[in-house]
């Protein structure tokens, strides 16, 4: 078994015919190539790269990526302060969607073309939004992985693999939210006319206070929210970002229907609960779920989910001329991605602008 010593590294044959590349790294101990070569010119070549990555200050030790993928993905989850359905979210993508591929794998052996491979197999089987979360839970886990130094680069490098497609969701006139009104139970009334003219999410109603509403001034407050597990239990919590913490106007036309709601069904006391259940108990989806597909079937609406009455809301205020800024606001986002969609411009917005065009027009025209 013959032994080359370099100025920088060694290089031996092995009694299978195939040459060994070792060296001692800048933490001192002795490292061999993950793989043996053909020859001894590829060893050699591949000590001459591993020797400039240290002179330029890019070695990574490659022993700290030898961590499993689940452990270490495990512990990133583990390690972070997450909302409670994030963490749920989180925590379901990696059992069903990303261990069983890459949780016995080391960091360090994760290569694009897994990332592809695995990415293309679960297209195939689920949702392409799922995937794109998936993906994004990956693709963060390795990030961190980088930041760590157990790998040089991050192998999920697919260009908009982690953009989950969002179809258009269906908008519906005012004559319909009308029918839907009309059609629900007058318990519910003020939940859908908030949900529509606020365009509140469903957990900031649920855990909306009598004092975070001023009916005077015209404005709700949204301060809390309530998060419902898939164990049915509730969760009070703040919204997940800043922007989530906003004040929006409501419509004048509607504040009379949410005082009659605070004096007919809200609970008692400034802390009190404006949307309860029949019961009495908290407001929950899911035993508001059987009243609410009474509601769309009997108005014709059978695919309409309450959250497109959030939808709606935006669309009229873009329609009406809410600028991107406003729009940002008034749902509680702090990106601008989710309010671009409602900046695209409608039919009948665009034959307002249209018109207003020709008449500027018209007036400077000559006969």
């Amino acid at each position: 078994m013959a032994k080359s010593r370099r100025r920088f590294g060694n290089i031996r044959e092995l009694p299978s015919g195939r040459f060994q590349a070792r060296y001692r790294g800048p933490d001192g101990l002795l490292h061999a190539a993950p793989n043996t070569f053909d020859t001894s010119t590829d060893a050699e070549v591949w000590l001459v790269l591993k020797e400039a990555e240290i002179r330029r200050g890019e070695w990574i030790n490659p022993d700290l990526g030898k961590i499993t993928f689940e452990e270490y993905a495990s512990q990133w989850i583990d390690d972070r302060v997450l909302k409670v359905r994030t963490e749920g979210l989180y925590r379901g993508l990696l059992r069903n969607h990303l261990v069983p591929t890459f949780g016995k794998r080391q960091i360090a052996d994760i290569r694009e073309a897994d990332v592809r491979r695995w990415r293309k197999q679960r297209l195939k089987a689920v949702g392409q939004s799922t995937v794109a979360k998936a993906y994004q839970l990956l693709k963060s886990v390795l990030n961190t992985a980088v930041e760590d130094e157990l790998i040089r680069r991050n192998p999920c490098r697919i260009k908009g693999a982690g953009t989950p497609y969002t179809p258009e969701r269906q908008v519906i006139p005012l004559t319909k939210v009308s029918e839907i009104l009309a059609a629900s139970p007058e318990r519910y009334r003020a939940l859908i006319l908030l949900g529509t003219f606020t365009t509140l999410r469903w957990g900031e109603l649920a855990g909306l206070r009598r004092s975070h509403l001023d009916l005077d001034e015209g404005l709700v407050h949204v301060i809390d929210t309530v998060a419902e597990l898939d164990g049915g239990q509730l969760r009070d919590e703040t919204p997940k970002s800043r922007a989530g913490r906003r004040t929006v106007a409501i419509p004048e036309e509607i504040i009379p229907d949410l005082r009659e709601h605070l004096a007919t069904f809200a609970e008692h006391g400034p802390e009190g609960r404006v949307f309860i259940g029949p019961r009495g108990g908290p407001l929950r989806r899911s035993g508001f779920r059987r009243t609410w597909n009474k509601v769309r079937a009997q108005v014709g609406l059978p695919e309409f989910h309450f959250h497109d009455l959030r939808h709606v809301g935006n669309t009229l205020a873009a329609s009406n001329g809410a600028s991107l800024k406003e729009l940002m606001t008034r749902m509680g986002h702090s990106s601008t991605r989710a309010a671009l969609i409602y900046q695209h411009a409608s039919k009948d917005r665009d034959k307002v602008i249209a018109q207003a065009i020709g008449d500027a027009f018209k007036a400077v025209r000559r006969p």
